[in-house]
């Protein structure tokens, strides 16, 4: 269940183990610091904040949300760990750097780079994913205008804008394609960033402006191709707002598998597929959508055979990039996902394998472990999209 404790088999970094040291802390018997123990801080840094345990646990444990709340209290008026300032604020930063994207690249290539991910608590044996121009999003969306009135929304989230928009327009066009013409939203953000690292009062403002432009009398559904991101505005915006536009943009939400499972025309049939894939599953869509699986839909539409890396990638967003994390984000993926690409013969040809991971972080990750060996992770979009040649596993 939890990816840290298979990773490292201590109880101290089981779900039971930061649950009952939770309980402690509001006894005040043990645990005598409230807010501000350190022990307890140790026992939730290794959580990924996957929210697998919400799902698979019996009672319900959401320690994703705990570990949230704690940091906003633990760090309410200090000093913050360097990450969450470099990876928490990345929605602003990644938006004004797509103004001089190709400079701004240039410099993170170099030991100028290495010396900024030093500085941000980055760690450097990763490679810092390129960002976008802000005019790469306008022209993957251009060729995907249909002129059929929209019946969806699909929300372009701060990632797929920064790192790639390739995806957002795949995305419009597949549902296209399958009857669901939708308008592009851009310029929105979820604030799972912020949640993440504990910055609760910033997550509720970024959370309350996106849902006052949503929210504006439009009952069309909101596709998100980001699972994380859809995730956040499903349960953690409702959650964090309380207010009843929340709940109502929120049950507006699908994920992109989601809008193919529930909305799609009935006699929608995508391009030729491989006959194998891998898949890796965000664990938040694992946890939050339970009733539209990737594994399930590539099924129906055709694959023979979906070797799904079950768990978590390990990557979990800022964690795997935070330096203290690396080593723990590289076992977690020796659990389940390494193995899967091991398998796989990257020379391509018929009946290749392909990978899939709809997760900005997860295809991160898996780009990672694929190195030189020319595996690359295609978004589900991309798989589908009905303009693209027949997609493989190698670039």
């Amino acid at each position: 269940m939890c990816p840290s404790y298979r990773a490292t088999g201590e109880e101290t970094d089981s779900t039971r183990g930061r649950a009952r040291l939770l309980q402690e802390m509001v006894r005040g018997d043990l645990v005598q610091d409230g807010w501000r123990s350190t022990e307890v801080r140790d026992a939730l840094d290794l959580c990924l904040s996957c929210k697998a345990c919400s799902s698979d646990c019996p009672v319900g444990v959401d320690m994703a949300t705990y570990k949230a709340e704690f940091l906003h209290q633990h760090y309410k008026g200090r000093i913050r760990p360097r990450s969450h300032y470099s990876l928490g604020w990345l929605p602003l930063t990644s938006s004004l750097a797509g103004f001089a994207a190709r400079p701004v690249n240039a410099l993170l290539r170099g030991p100028v780079g290495k010396l900024l991910a030093r500085l941000g608590g980055v760690t450097t044996k990763r490679r810092i994913p390129a960002f976008a121009s802000r005019r790469a999003l306008r022209r993957a969306l251009r060729g995907a205008r249909t002129g059929e009135p929209a019946k969806a929304l699909l929300f372009v989230d701060s990632f797929t804008r920064a790192f790639r928009p390739e995806v957002a327009g795949a995305a419009s066009r597949v549902l296209a394609d399958a009857g669901i013409p939708c308008t592009a939203e851009d310029g929105l953000c979820c604030g799972l960033t912020w949640v993440s690292t504990g910055q609760l009062s910033t997550a509720r403002r970024v959370m309350a402006r996106t849902v006052a432009h949503l929210d504006d009398g439009d009952d069309r559904p909101i596709i998100v191709a980001e699972p994380s991101c859809a995730a956040a505005l499903k349960r953690d915006v409702p959650e964090l707002l309380g207010t009843e536009a929340a709940r109502r943009v929120a049950a507006r939400v699908h994920t992109f598998t989601g809008a193919l499972t529930d909305l799609a025309a009935p006699d929608w049939a995508p391009p030729e597929l491989p006959d194998n894939v891998v898949l890796q599953t965000h664990c938040h869509e694992y946890a939050t959508f339970k009733g539209s699986h990737p594994r399930d839909l590539l099924g129906r539409l055709g694959v023979e055979k979906v070797d799904e890396a079950e768990g978590c990638c390990g990557l979990a967003g800022n964690f795997g990039f935070e330096e203290q994390h690396y080593d723990t984000s590289m076992a977690v993926a020796d659990l389940a996902l390494k193995p899967r690409l091991d398998g796989i013969d990257a020379v391509g040809g018929a009946g290749r394998t392909v990978v899939v991971a709809d997760g900005f972080s997860c295809a991160t990750q898996i780009d990672h472990l694929a190195g030189d060996r020319g595996i690359r992770a295609l978004h589900l979009a991309e798989l589908l999209d009905p303009t693209a040649d027949q997609p493989g596993g190698t670039p």
